[in-house]
């Protein structure tokens, strides 16, 4: 919306229904028109409008808002007159609806036009806001020179006035474009001052109560300041609009023209507690700086986070509470902000007061997958596979620490000098780890792992080319029936992503127990319990591992334990667990290749202090696991699953490995995106023997590859029999036995 500097926007709004706002709007229209000798146009845009406006001014539309908004033609090539009403006195009107039988609803970027076309054609438009504030009325407000709040002197009307100015605070108006009347004044209401008080806002101007030339005026269907010119409240409205127009429009209309951020010469002042670094700081991060200084002064800051968090849903009044101060405190640092910059800046305290400051909004973008932060000059993003550095920044390395702690610290971890490491999660499950001084040389680092919100679906591997849909349908029986997997690969590379969607295929009647260090896992199931370790205290005491939580977990009747990610010793007690009957685990570990998979696992139940023999940790691991699911991400930013192979058993002191699906890349687009085919490899998986024993039905086509291929061993594969109950073992393999 772009109205025209030389128009004068008012809008009038109230508190309450019945407190005379629509005929305040038509006669305050016909003051300043008869005042000033102007052109004034009344446009009615009640949400709630039921045609009112058209009875006060004794006129039928010739267009309504309603009727523009279908409007198919260019306004431009409309005679003026065709579009609005014009009354006998001379004033333009628009009206909302025919009537009682229509209702108004207009988008704000369609009235937002409408007002802008209109504003090049009047100095004054009075808009009738109405008291139901949506979308279309909040656009009117955001933009108004003026915004004229009528109320009455009954106690109930003040009430809901004041919750009206708090919305309008919460809206990020500014408090200086409310314009505060009292209509229908008598002696036996409250007094205008003790409204005034209440409301903390300054009356313009104060109007008795007339019931007599009211009514008058609604029979004659006529403003009364038209019908009755020399009557008390006539006067009334006079001396409100000289007050107006006498300058405070004047003065209001610099309050909306964007001016630039204050110079830095004004940036600090008497009494500012700013950082060490200020001096090298901008005016807008010093202005930042003195508002959230300010705030802090004037507002229990720490008592409003702490309520937030004792009650989630008290969150939101603790945000617009907040908000509001932000807005009054803002409006008196830096009265010639623009509204655009005004409203970042509102914006950006709020959320480095209560929220995790510039991370907000990289957290919303949907196509931010890694936040990675190098002090708090440096935010690194990763954006659909690439590493790009972010233009937002931290205010100093203080703000920085300050958000680390605002994560950590309501999930019962600290970072301190003593424990300068932490791994924590936001609350939709991002992973995040941070590091400080005195290991962080240049200042906190920071990195984000972000949760996709809904996770990611089968369909969505397939539609991202990670996966084809033979592989999804096999890991589906797979996991069904209770194969145990380990889903292994690199850093970044989706392992967890994999083991959530994978946990979809988990029968809902089978009680899951997930161990996490930082809970990450989102499971659809609702027989689920979710455990997470916890870290030393700073006497170095009490600290919960994986492994204490896994034996514990043991004796929880689970059908089927989930460990995040197996990284020390706790590995050999998730094999002991998936080889005594808990059929159907899964967890992750990092390793480049499904042989180096099994070295991993190898290596961390040596970690155990166990001094177990190579062979017998080799056939622990043959016996547990049944499938590697390898996943990578490549040089392109994608992630596929590279390959599936079945754990086959062991052969003197070597485990047995067979792929089963693969991803064999063909080279580069002229993009540089990597190309490849996925393919079967032929091989039937020994447990497909046992499943077939079992009833389940597998189709031979998942082993297949497309005869399009021309692969050889897609032809072998097509070549193969149905899999059947019969199926002959698979030659020079010994079957995996599961004890259970």
């Amino acid at each position: 919306m772009a109205i025209n500097p030389n128009c004068n926007l008012i809008a009038v709004v109230g508190g309450k229904g019945g407190v005379g706002k629509s005929v305040f709007a038509a006669n305050f229209a016909c003051t300043i028109m008869s005042e000033l000798r102007s052109q004034v146009l009344l446009i009615d845009a009640d949400a709630k409008s039921v045609g009112d406006q058209n009875v006060i001014m004794g006129l039928k539309p010739q267009k309504t808002l309603k009727e523009l908004t279908t409007f198919q033609g260019s306004l431009n090539s409309q005679p003026m007159n065709t579009l609005v009403t014009m009354h006998q006195s001379g004033l333009a009107y628009l009206g909302a609806v025919r009537g009682p039988e229509e209702s108004l609803n207009i988008s704000p970027d369609l009235l937002g036009k409408l007002l802008e076309f209109f504003s090049r054609a009047y100095k004054y438009v009075v808009v009738d806001v109405g008291t139901d504030l949506g979308p279309a009325q909040m656009a009117v407000l955001q933009e108004a020179t003026a915004i004229m709040i009528v109320t009455s002197p009954e106690v109930l009307v003040v009430t809901q006035t004041q919750r009206l100015i708090n919305e309008l605070l919460s809206a990020t108006i500014p408090k200086d474009l409310f314009q505060l009347v009292i209509n229908k004044a008598s002696p036996t209401g409250l007094s205008p001052q003790t409204i005034s008080n209440q409301l903390q806002l300054p009356f313009l101007g104060v109007i008795p109560q007339d019931e007599a030339t009211s009514m008058m005026a609604l029979q004659k269907y006529t403003p009364f300041v038209l019908a009755a010119p020399k009557a008390p409240v006539t006067a009334s409205y006079y001396d409100i609009a000289r007050k107006l127009t006498g300058g405070i429009l004047q003065r209001l209309k610099t309050v909306s023209k964007p001016k630039p951020v204050v110079a830095p010469t004004e940036a600090g002042g008497a009494g500012t507690n700013l950082p060490a670094n200020a001096s090298g700081m901008d005016a807008r991060t010093l202005l930042k700086i003195r508002v959230h200084n300010e705030l802090i002064r004037t507002v229990d800051l720490k008592k409003l986070l702490i309520d937030g968090k004792q009650d989630e849903g008290k969150e939101k009044e603790v945000r617009e509470k907040a908000k509001r101060e932000i807005t009054l405190i803002v409006d008196k640092e830096a009265p010639d902000v623009g509204r655009e910059e005004r409203g970042k800046l509102i914006k950006e305290v709020l959320e480095e007061a209560l929220g995790l400051g510039p991370l907000e909004d990289l957290l919303a973008d949907n196509d931010v997958s890694e936040i990675m932060v190098n002090g708090y000059k440096k935010i690194f993003i990763e954006k659909s596979g690439k590493v790009q550095l972010s233009p937002v920044t931290f205010t100093s390395n203080d703000h920085l620490r300050r958000i680390i702690e605002r994560i950590v610290t309501p999930l019962g971890r600290q970072i301190n000098e003593s424990t300068p490491c932490v791994d924590a999660r936001l609350k939709d499950g991002s992973r995040v780890n941070a590091v400080i001084e005195p290991l962080a040389i240049d200042g906190p680092a920071l990195t984000i792992r972000k949760f996709k919100k809904g996770g990611i679906t089968p369909e969505k591997y397939i539609n991202y080319g990670s996966v084809t849909k033979n592989m999804i349908d096999f890991l589906r029986i797979c996991v069904e029936n209770g194969l145990n997997v380990v889903i292994s690969g690199g850093t970044g590379s989706g392992k967890t992503s994999l083991l959530n969607m994978l946990s979809t295929f988990i029968p809902s009647n089978e009680r899951v127990i997930t161990v996490e260090d930082a809970a990450e896992l989102q499971l659809e199931q609702e027989h689920v319990v979710r455990l997470e370790t916890r870290p030393a205290s700073m006497e170095g005491t009490n600290a919960i591992t994986i492994r204490d939580l896994i034996k514990n977990s043991l004796r929880m009747r689970p059908d089927r334990i989930i460990v995040g990610e197996c990284r020390d010793g706790a590995a050999l007690d998730m094999l002991q667990a998936m080889n005594t009957g808990h059929d159907g685990s899964m967890t992750t570990t990092h390793a480049n290749s499904p042989r180096e998979c099994i070295a991993r696992l190898e290596t961390l139940c040596m970690m155990s202090g166990m001094e177990l023999p190579v062979r017998a940790i080799r056939e622990q691991i043959s016996g547990a696991v049944n499938l590697i699911v390898q996943i990578s991400r490549l040089s392109d930013g994608s992630r596929k699953i590279l390959s599936i192979t079945e754990v086959a058993g062991m052969q003197g002191d070597v485990v047995t490995l067979a792929e089963i699906f693969r991803f064999k890349e063909t080279g580069y687009d002229k993009n540089r995106k990597i190309q490849g085919i996925f393919q079967a490899t032929g091989t039937i998986p020994s447990f497909i023997q046992k499943l077939s024993d079992k009833g389940v039905v597998i189709p031979r086509e998942i082993f297949a590859n497309d005869p399009n291929t021309n692969n050889p061993a897609a032809a072998q594969a097509a070549a193969k029999p149905p899999i059947t109950a019969a199926m002959p073992k698979m030659p020079g393999v010994a079957p995996v036995k599961k004890s259970g």
